[in-house]
């Protein structure tokens, strides 16, 4: 049996949907409670509650006596700081070339449970019949693109990266060995927040061959998911060679 999604997290999704379609921009007053509950079939309870999630996690902005509005992005100055690896060699005086090894779009039947978790896709966006032909792009989850990153002629990066396809659905279209990445999603969906991880791993052999070392060796492997309008829309994986890279900062 599959779930059925909760009432209130449809109205949610409808909304974000809207939201990111460019129907409801910042400042726009969306559909009153009544118009939401009529909508859906539910009471103005239900309404109420994915009204009010939307509005802790900083999307809506409910007024006293006016109604329900999109939130103006205030806190700008807060987004994400993304390093980009571009720009770092650059400033370094390196020269730097990015080369795309592939890109696709990625229906929900190609999905792993680690990106079906982190992007909330459920089980029932599986389709039963996986083996039928279809048009990917009609069916597209995420987009997926890999990349390598070069530093005087030499890999220094490989870049696994995983994009909502609603949220952003030019991604794909983008030529990456001109377009970074990150700065075309910022551009297009501003970070409010995220969360990294930092490991060291041994080198699997198709990172080994992208990175030009021998496999099983150091590499240290950042993790990230960055979130807007409350919702994660890219999840990356970057791999870098051991004795060609290293994290600093600032205390």
């Amino acid at each position: 049996m599959t779930k059925t999604i909760p009432a209130y997290q449809r109205i949610k999704n409808a909304i974000l949907d809207n939201i990111h379609s460019g129907k409801w921009q910042a400042g726009n007053a969306i559909s009153t409670e009544m118009a939401l509950a009529e909508e859906f079939g539910v009471s103005r309870m239900t309404v109420n509650r994915a009204l009010k999630e939307l509005s802790e996690e900083r999307v809506l902005e409910r007024r006293q006596g006016s109604g329900t509005f999109v939130a103006q992005q205030q806190f700008n100055h807060t987004f994400v700081e993304v390093r980009n690896i571009a720009q770092d060699l650059k400033s370094a005086n390196r020269d730097y070339e990015a080369q795309v090894v592939s890109k696709r779009a990625v229906t929900a039947a190609m999905l792993d449970n680690e990106l079906r978790r982190k992007f909330g896709i459920d089980e029932e966006s599986v389709p039963a019949n996986t083996s039928a032909q279809t048009d990917a792009s009609d069916e597209a989850v995420l987009y997926e693109v890999k990349i390598i990153h070069f530093a005087d002629g030499q890999p220094i990066q490989f870049e696994e990266r995983w994009v909502d396809a609603k949220k952003v659905p030019k991604f794909i279209d983008q030529d990456f060995s001109v377009v970074n990445t990150s700065d075309y999603l910022i551009a297009k969906s501003p970070l409010e927040s995220g969360s990294y991880t930092i490991r060291a791993l041994a080198a699997p052999d198709e990172i080994a061959e992208f990175l030009q070392i021998a496999p099983q060796s150091p590499t240290l492997v950042l993790r990230r998911q960055t979130y807007s309008a409350g919702q994660v829309v890219t999840f990356v994986k970057m791999w870098h060679a051991g004795d060609r890279y290293q994290f600093s900062g600032e205390l």
